[in-house]
């Protein structure tokens, strides 16, 4: 029995119907010769399960909720409930992929199980399948457990053995010894009976705030100076009351191209430009073109914030998951017309990030075997649900995975799209996964407020375009051998 952490257990409060905290993937595969089925899938998940061993726990409430809830093993657990399969109707293209990912993170997650489920999803073009995963927030926190979707990946096609699986569930405790332990617990840590009053979703959240602000000396300082910087704005596009259900759209980008327009911006100027620097001027300016083809660039609508987390590596080609992570608010500076202008406001603000403008603190990555980005999108989620909302107007999480192929029972997975859930007042996430050669990108949105959430995701390839042609313009013109720095 191990009692849910005060940032585990938020998750769990401010939860409700509008805003489920899923986070997950979608990934595709080409069979094997020898096929992929359900029973393959079910067999893998249970020959991988001692590596998640959270996965075979529930959440248990604390009678009266005197204090947070634990973690107990499921003595009812049933692998089967958990890995579910659908298929798609002809001509199962990506669309229709799409909008069932969109239904199925719409979906809150049963609590009276673990918290988890895996869609085997079949009957797409080309013989190809579908794996998406769900997992609660609380589950996976992106620093100390994996997501089951790390650990049904291979880098051979030969899928290896797991580790023996002895599990037995151990005895769940009765309500008296609940509360023994939480009574306990208070009068061991006298600072924790503090927790005892929250008893609502905006109490929780509130201690929340209180709980990864104490994490860093200074970091509540912090956060208030760049809340500050934030600028907060009433109005924005992107913030809006959530409904019930979701959008999804999947994008594919290669990866090398973004690697070549990298290279002609950093032939223009002695600054350090980086690929995360392009993909952040790429999304500006679809968020830009959305903007005009929706109603024209509002007035005073001069940028979004966006919550990044960035890695301590960011600023090399191809970073790591190593390293340590921090989270911050950079503008996204779509009244900008040139590209090259608004790619030379990205990367001044990305060179000035200061350890000391940190709001969230900088925590270590382990060094995750395999794939790993699904826990650290996670992690970027929960930095997300931390911050004032006021303070931001969507999140980008990036991540870089394995520029090698992986394989789930000898099937090669050909791309992997993250899943980012969105918190209360955020109407768009964006996550974006590096594999394999491409960057995969995954949009989320509330179905009501973003309805031509198609439009960003189509205005992606045309800012790449109109990316590259602004460089070459600016090389040809007099004078050209270098990139003025837009004032901010």
């Amino acid at each position: 029995m191990e009692r849910l952490s005060s940032l585990d257990a938020s998750f769990l409060y401010i939860e409700n119907s509008q805003t489920p905290m899923n986070i997950g993937s979608v990934s595709i595969f080409q069979p094997s010769e020898g096929g992929f089925e359900h029973e393959t899938l079910v067999k893998l998940i249970k020959a991988r399960l001692a590596f998640v061993p959270r996965y075979r726990q529930r959440v248990k409430e604390i009678p009266f909720g005197i204090f947070r809830p634990v973690w107990v093993d499921d003595t009812a657990f049933d692998v089967s409930y958990h890995v579910r399969r659908s298929a798609l109707p002809k001509p199962g293209n990506g669309e229709q992929l799409d909008e069932l990912v969109a239904r199925l993170m719409s979906r809150p997650l049963d609590r009276s199980r673990p918290l988890w489920e895996m869609y085997l999803i079949e009957g797409l073009s080309g013989g190809r399948f579908a794996i998406v995963t769900k997992s609660h927030e609380a589950l996976v926190d992106g620093l100390a457990a994996l997501d089951i979707s790390q650990v049904i990946l291979d880098s051979e096609s030969q899928a290896s053995v797991g580790p023996p699986d002895s599990w037995r569930p151990a005895p769940e405790p009765s309500a008296i010894e609940l509360m023994s332990a939480s009574v306990t617990e208070v009068f061991a840590h006298p600072t924790a009976a503090a927790e005892l009053v929250v008893s609502t979703a905006s109490e929780a959240f509130t201690g929340t705030q209180s709980v990864v602000g104490s994490a860093v000396s200074g970091a509540t300082e912090a956060i208030y100076d760049l809340v500050s910087l934030a600028r907060f704005r009433t109005r924005s596009p992107l913030k809006a009351k959530l409904g019930a259900q979701r959008r999804f759209v999947s994008v594919d980008v290669d990866l090398d191209e973004l690697r070549e327009v990298r290279k002609s911006a950093s032939a223009l100027t002695a600054q350090s430009i980086s690929v995360n620097d392009i993909i952040l001027t790429v999304l500006t300016g679809a968020l830009r073109s959305w903007l005009i083809r929706r109603d024209g660039l509002p007035s005073g609508q001069d940028r979004f914030n966006a919550l990044v987390p960035v890695s301590l590596d960011s600023k090399v080609e191809e970073p790591t998951l190593g390293g340590s992570v921090n989270a911050y608010v950079i503008e996204l500076p779509v009244a900008q017309f040139e590209p090259i202008d608004r790619l030379m406001r990205v990367v001044e603000q990305m060179s000035d990030l200061d350890p000391m403008g940190e709001f969230l603190g900088a925590r270590a990555i382990i060094d995750i075997a395999g794939f790993g980005p699904a826990s650290v999108h996670a992690l970027g989620a929960r930095m997300a649900s931390t911050l004032t909302r006021r303070a931001y107007d969507v999140t980008i999480t990036n991540v870089p995975g394995p520029q090698h192929a992986l394989y789930a029972a000898g099937s090669q997975m050909l791309a992997s799209y993250p899943c980012v859930p969105l918190v209360p007042g955020q109407a768009l996430s964006i996550g974006l996964t590096s594999y394999h050669g491409s960057l995969c990108i995954g949009l989320m949105a509330d179905r009501d407020a973003l309805e031509d959430l198609d439009v960003i995701a189509a205005s992606i390839r045309d800012s790449i375009v109109g990316l590259r042609a602004s460089i070459a313009q600016r090389r040809s013109s007099p004078g050209g051998n270098y990139l003025r720095v837009v004032a901010s």
